[in-house]
C-alpha cells in the first residue's frame, strides 16, 4: 500500500506493517490506521519514531520506547484494558509513548500516563491511561537523557 507521510513523503509499506487502533488514540478516534517509521539508514534504531497515519497526511506523532526514558518503567494495566488486543505474549508486546517536541527542544516531554500497546503479531494497538504507578503526563526526558550518556 502507497502512503503519503509527513516527513517521509510517498512510500511503499506492506499491509502487515499496519497498527489498527479499534478506538483511536485519544483526541484524534477517528483515525484508527497507522504505521511506525524511522530512518532506516541510521546504524541504529533512533530513540524517536513516528506513529504515521495511513490516511491523513498531517497526522504524525513521534513516539518513544518508554524504556529508553525510565529504565524500570512497568505499567500496570488491568487484563480488561488489554482484550482489544487478542491473545498477547509477551515477546508481541510493543511499548511506546506519545512526545511533545516544542520549539525549545530541551522542554521535550513524553506522555508515560498513556502508554501505546500494541501486538506485534496481529497489529492490534490500544492507548490506555494508567491508574496505577506515579507517572505523569509530561515527563521532561532532557535530565534522563542526559543522565545515560
Amino acid at each position: 500500500m502507497k502512503i503519503d507521510t509527513k516527513y517521509f513523503g510517498e512510500i511503499e509499506v506492506d499491509d502487515n506493517k499496519i497498527i489498527h487502533f479499534e478506538n483511536g488514540i485519544m483526541g484524534f478516534e477517528e483515525y484508527k490506521d497507522y504505521t511506525l517509521l524511522y530512518d532506516i539508514e541510521s546504524e541504529k534504531r533512533p530513540f524517536f519514531s513516528w506513529l504515521q497515519c495511513v490516511t491523513e497526511k498531517g497526522l504524525a506523532f513521534p513516539v518513544v520506547n518508554p524504556l529508553n526514558v525510565i529504565k524500570d518503567y512497568d505499567p500496570v494495566v488491568e487484563d480488561a484494558l488489554l482484550e482489544p488486543l487478542g491473545e498477547l505474549k509477551d515477546e508481541d508486546i510493543v511499548l511506546l509513548v506519545l512526545a511533545t517536541i516544542p520549539q525549545n527542544v530541551r522542554e521535550t516531554s513524553v506522555n508515560m500516563k498513556a502508554p501505546v500497546i500494541i501486538n506485534a503479531a496481529n497489529g492490534r494497538a490500544i492507548q490506555v491511561i494508567l491508574e496505577k504507578g506515579d507517572y505523569k503526563i509530561k515527563h521532561k526526558i532532557i535530565e534522563d537523557i542526559s543522565k545515560e550518556s
